[in-house]
């Protein structure tokens, strides 16, 4: 077995070790720490400042290192890539922050190249081309993945935003026509439907009642969530109280658009499915149909052929 290649996997798999360590040990010390002042307010106690020797490993050691190797990371990386990421993950939901994401970057490729490099010790082979090749494979998988993973899931809940809009703007468009006022509306089915759209609405509400107007309210809503559908709506609404113009009529417009698109969105997926179906008919099903039927038929044809 090759020594360089025992090196180089203890050495990256004490790193990979050691930055989950690190990541573990800060988030639960901060979480001690927090919980420690909250208590100490609830009993009336004046909470006791923490001090450098009751710092725990990872807060002291761990922590810096990691987040110079996530800055160091962030400025090699293209500045249009940390841009498209950044806009990935608020379509997303922001379900991490930028650091975050970065950090979950450098652990998976550090991973899987630590994968590589163990299968190469385990397997007993020595450092070749090809074991470099899969190596640098794995870690570019590793790299990739994170960035995938984003990007599935923005996809995953613009189609749900996508899927709840008609209802929703008939919704919207039944309180308007009603009586209510348009943010009153749009607080009704924040709170009746369910979804990443309800979210959303719920996020605009709070920022127009925070101070921000609701153009702008607006035209962040459709900013952030990056649907087409939802984008128009949202100008037409704009247009609509700029020009003076009747909201419940652009909402009923509005409403009878979606429902239109939705319908044409189910038909080019139906006329889509025969040549997806084409695929797994042709190399699953197609060659086990053809062993079941032919099969007895050439068994009996060889038989019947006489033998020397």
């Amino acid at each position: 077995m090759d020594l360089f290649s025992i090196v180089t996997a203890l050495v990256v798999f004490g790193t990979i070790l050691f930055l989950i360590l690190g990541v573990v040990a800060g988030s639960g010390t901060a979480g001690n720490l927090a919980r420690q002042r909250l208590d100490a307010f609830r009993r009336g106690a004046e909470p006791e400042a923490p001090t450098a020797t009751r710092a725990a490993f990872g807060d002291r050691v761990m922590s810096p290192v990691l987040g110079g190797a996530v800055r160091a990371l962030g400025n090699i990386l293209p500045r249009s890539m940390l841009r498209g990421v950044e806009k990935q993950l608020v379509t997303a939901g922001e379900p991490m922050t930028m650091n975050g994401f970065l950090t979950l970057v450098l652990i998976a490729t550090s991973a899987a190249t630590g994968f590589g490099l163990l299968l190469i010790v385990a397997s007993g082979a020595t450092i070749g081309p090809k074991w470099i090749a899969a190596v640098i494979g794995l870690g570019v998988l590793g790299f990739i993945m994170p960035f995938w993973i984003v990007r599935s899931r923005a996809r995953q809940r613009q189609h749900a935003i996508i899927k709840s809009l008609p209802d929703a703007f008939d919704l919207i468009t039944t309180c308007v026509e009603a009586g209510l006022g348009l943010d009153a509306a749009l607080a009704r089915v924040a709170e009746k439907v369910e979804g990443p759209f309800a979210q959303e609405l719920s996020r605009s509400l709070r920022d127009v009642a925070l101070g921000k107007s609701r153009r702008d309210s607006l035209k962040e809503l459709g900013v952030r969530t990056a649907v087409p559908d939802l984008m128009q709506f949202t100008n037409a609404v704009i247009q609509a109280e700029a020009m003076g113009s009747s909201v419940g009529t652009v909402l009923r417009v509005q409403a009878d658009q979606l429902r239109v698109r939705r319908r044409q969105r189910a038909e080019e997926a139906a006329y889509k499915a025969p040549v997806k179906m084409l695929f797994p008919l042709v190399l699953c099903i197609f060659p086990t149909l053809f062993i079941v039927i032919l099969g007895p038929a050439i068994i009996t044809i060889m038989n019947g052929f006489p033998t020397k």
